[in-house]
């Protein structure tokens, strides 16, 4: 026959384990993106952005009304100022990247 242990309570409950039931496994984790996604949310590129798509937003909104003549001047500059913002913002984002 077993012999039976009687526990108190109090002793049950809040006696410290001296084992810990859990074991640590190693983990390793593999990242196929070099950086976060989230580094695109930077205040300055969404600003330079913003104010692009502003301009563009503008540009439509004259086209509707028939003010051609504004939005042909509207198109010259943004055929210079769209490649000089994005190519401008694409370095200032990998200038200040931190890895």
């Amino acid at each position: 026959m077993k012999k039976t242990q009687w526990f108190d309570f109090q002793n049950f409950f809040y006696k410290p384990s001296l084992t810990s039931s859990i074991k640590p496994r190693p983990f390793t984790a593999y990242s196929f993106v070099p950086f976060s996604p989230l580094a695109m949310l930077d205040p300055t590129i969404l600003t330079i952005g913003g104010i692009v798509l502003g301009i563009a937003i503008i540009e439509r909104i004259l086209e509707r009304w028939g003010v051609i003549d504004l939005v042909d001047q509207f198109s010259k500059i943004m055929r210079f100022i769209l490649p000089v913002t994005f190519y401008g913002a694409l370095f200032y984002f990998f200038a200040t990247f931190m890895l």
